[in-house]
C-alpha cells in the first residue's frame, strides 16, 4: 500500500496567500477608540493593556479612568467632579482606591511625645502642621509620601497656653489657645498679629475672607475683623447656651448668622467636628456617637441622612473626600473608621491605640495616606503599600 499523503496547506496549492489585512478597529480615529473603551469597566480596561503597547497606552488615559474614579472610595474626585489631585494619574488613584475599601495598609508611629496632648493637624500638600502644646510645628511629608521628616521645619509659636484648634487657610495659620487669645500667622514670612478673643479657652476657629469665627467655653462665638485698621476687632458676637466646641464658616461666606441645625438633640449632644463639603452639604459628629449629614438646602431641621458608631463612643473628629467616602476618630481605644455613604454600616475600622486607651483628637487624609493624631503619638496609614 502506498503511504498515504498528508493533507496539502492552503498556501502549497494557491502559493503564498497575502498577510492580512489589519485589524479595522485600527483604523478608526483615536477618539471613537476613546468612545468604545469608555464603556469598558476597570477588570475589562486592565485585560485590554495587556493586548498591546498601543492599547496599553490607550487604556491607560485619564480620560477613561475619570468616570469609574468618580465612584471610588477618596480617588480624588468630589460629588461634582472637581479633581482635586491633578497631578496623579487616575488609573493610579482607583487602584489605591480599592486598598482604601478593603483596608490593606501599613500602619506606622512617625511621631511620639512624652505628655498627653490634644493636638490638632492640617494638611498642606508637602507639610503637615501639627499643634503640641503652645506651638505649631510644620513636618516635611518625604517625597512621594514614603513618610514623615522627624524634625520641624518651622514652628509657629505666640500663645501662653497650649493650642485647641487651628486652621491653615491661604498661606495663613489661625489659631486659637487656651489662653483665650487668637494669633495669625502668616507662613512665608515673619508677620504675625496676636489679641485678646474670649475670656476662657478658645476652642475653635475659622478663617475665610478676611473674617476670623472663634468659638469658646464662656458659652460665645464671636466674628472678627481682619480688614486693615480693623484686626482683631469683633463684628458679632452670638450668645449660645453651652460651650462651643466646633465652628466653620459658610464656603458662601456670609458673615452672619443664618440658621440653627436640629431642634431634638438632648442636652450634652455637643457637636465636635463639622465639615463643609459644599456650600449647602455638611457633616457632624459628637458626643452622641452620630455623624450627621446636612443638606441646608431641604431642611435644617433635620438631617438628610446619618450613621451611628458600633461601639458607643463619642466622634471627636471627622473629614471627607468630598464624594463617597468619610472617615471619623472615636473617644475610646484609638479608633480610625472609614465610612461609605453608599452603605449604613462602617466600611473599615482600625484600632491604634495601644496599650493605653486614647482617643483619636484629629485626623487628615490624602488619596494615598491617613494621618491619625492620638494623646502622644502621630499615626499613618500608608494606602499604597498594603
Amino acid at each position: 500500500m502506498g503511504r498515504k499523503g498528508s493533507p496539502r496547506s492552503p498556501q502549497a496549492e494557491g502559493g503564498s496567500r497575502a498577510a492580512s489585512p489589519p485589524s479595522p478597529l485600527w483604523a478608526l480615529p483615536e477618539e471613537l477608540l476613546l468612545l468604545i473603551c469608555s464603556y469598558l469597566d476597570a477588570q475589562a480596561l486592565g485585560r485590554l493593556a495587556q493586548v498591546c503597547r498601543r492599547l496599553r497606552f490607550l487604556s491607560g488615559r485619564d480620560l477613561l479612568w475619570r468616570r469609574i474614579a468618580r465612584g471610588c472610595l477618596n480617588s480624588g474626585f468630589t460629588q461634582l467632579g472637581t479633581d482635586l489631585a491633578a497631578g496623579i494619574p487616575v488609573k493610579e488613584r482607583v487602584k489605591v482606591s480599592q486598598n482604601w475599601r478593603h483596608g490593606r495598609c501599613r500602619r506606622e508611629t512617625v511621631l511620639k511625645w512624652k505628655c498627653n496632648l490634644m493636638p490638632w493637624m492640617e494638611l498642606d500638600g508637602e507639610y503637615l502642621y501639627l499643634s503640641q502644646a503652645e506651638n505649631i510645628q510644620a513636618y516635611p511629608i518625604c517625597p512621594e509620601g514614603t513618610g514623615l521628616q522627624r524634625h520641624p521645619q518651622a514652628i509657629f509659636s505666640g500663645h501662653q497656653e497650649d493650642v485647641c484648634r487651628f486652621v491653615l487657610v491661604n498661606s495663613h495659620i489661625v489659631s486659637g489657645g487656651g489662653d483665650g487669645s487668637i494669633v495669625l500667622h502668616k507662613i512665608h514670612g515673619s508677620y504675625s498679629v496676636k489679641f485678646s478673643a474670649h475670656e476662657q479657652e478658645v476652642n475653635c476657629v475659622d478663617f475665610q475672607g478676611g473674617l476670623i469665627v472663634s468659638g469658646s467655653r464662656d458659652r460665645t462665638a464671636k466674628v472678627w475683623s481682619l480688614s486693615a485698621g480693623r484686626v482683631g476687632q469683633c463684628l458679632h458676637t452670638v450668645q449660645t447656651e453651652d460651650r462651643v466646641w466646633s465652628i466653620a464658616i459658610s464656603p458662601l461666606l456670609s458673615g452672619q448668622l443664618l440658621t440653627c441645625l436640629g431642634t431634638d438633640f438632648h442636652r450634652g449632644a455637643g457637636v465636635l467636628d463639622v465639615f463643609y463639603e459644599t456650600p449647602s452639604l455638611l457633616l457632624s459628629c459628637g458626643y452622641d456617637t452620630y455623624i450627621r449629614y446636612w443638606d441646608i438646602r431641604t431642611s435644617t431641621r433635620k438631617c438628610v441622612q446619618e450613621w451611628e458608631e458600633p461601639h458607643d463612643s463619642a466622634l471627636y473628629c471627622i473629614r471627607s473626600d468630598k464624594n463617597h467616602m468619610i472617615a471619623s476618630g472615636s473617644s475610646y481605644y484609638g479608633v480610625v473608621r472609614l465610612w461609605d455613604k453608599r452603605q449604613t454600616q462602617c466600611l473599615q475600622s482600625f484600632h491604634l491605640s495601644s496599650p493605653t486607651s486614647s482617643p483619636v483628637y484629629c485626623l487628615r487624609f490624602s488619596t494615598t495616606h491617613l494621618y491619625a493624631a492620638l494623646a502622644s503619638a502621630l499615626h499613618v496609614l500608608d494606602f499604597t503599600a498594603p
